[in-house]
């Protein structure tokens, strides 16, 4: 089994080490590199090829977030985690547009974050709890025009898989609570991306949130 390998980047050691040991502990990955700050994370990147990079936002010099724009346009095929201790709404905004995969609370729990290290390996995009439940609440308050054609092309089904992502569930999660098969849930994700034009599960959040998803779901009770 190919491990997924790992790219550790915040500019404390201490940090990185505990890191380093939670990651390497797990069977299936693999800490193939260290960087303290943007720059070196680039040279890593280009040299490594990880499958996914744990981004720090703030970092000294270029931002976490610049960092994230910059390797998401050379080397797609890496996925970024922002890992942060910063609850700024703005901040996990910022860093979806970026292109980041996830968006991840220092102070969660370990699962929490092997989760969406899994997850990112996978090609999903995935936030955390926490922080799924601060842009939901920060978008919903957002003075906007509800757009009442955000979503007349979805099915009910669709809307039911939809307001799950918005929850920040995995396919498994979303299949499990919805009572479908996992593959089930990925072609209803596939096909909401497609109607939408969106590109991946974290827009699909945000575009969801600001076009006001649950004004519509109790419409449905």
């Amino acid at each position: 089994m190919e491990k997924i390998r790992v790219l550790l980047v915040d500019d404390h050691e201490i940090v990185r080490l505990g890191l380093m040991t939670l990651i390497n502990d797990q069977a299936e990955m693999q800490v193939v590199g260290e960087a303290g700050t943007a720059a070196e994370a680039l040279v890593c990147v280009e040299k490594l090829h990880p499958d996914v990079i744990l981004m720090d936002i703030r970092l000294p010099g270029l931002s976490g977030i610049e960092a994230t724009r910059q390797i998401v346009q050379k080397f797609p095929n890496s996925k970024i985690i922002m890992l942060t201790s910063y609850t700024d709404n703005e901040l996990v905004v910022q860093a979806i547009r970026a292109g980041a995969s996830g968006y991840v609370l220092k102070q969660v729990g370990n699962s929490e974050l092997l989760r969406a290290i899994r997850a990112a390996a996978r090609g999903e995009a995935l936030l955390d709890t926490n922080a799924a439940a601060r842009l939901l609440a920060h978008l919903r308050h957002v003075e906007k025009k509800l757009d009442d054609h955000a979503f007349q092309n979805l099915s009910e089904r669709e809307l039911d898989v939809l307001l799950e992502v918005v929850r920040g569930k995995t396919n498994l999660e979303i299949g499990q609570t919805l009572n479908l098969q996992e593959k089930t849930v990925r072609n209803y994700v596939s096909s909401i991306l497609e109607k939408l034009n969106l590109s991946n599960r974290v827009e699909l959040a945000v575009y969801a949130v600001q076009h006001h998803l649950l004004e519509h779901i109790p419409k449905k009770s």
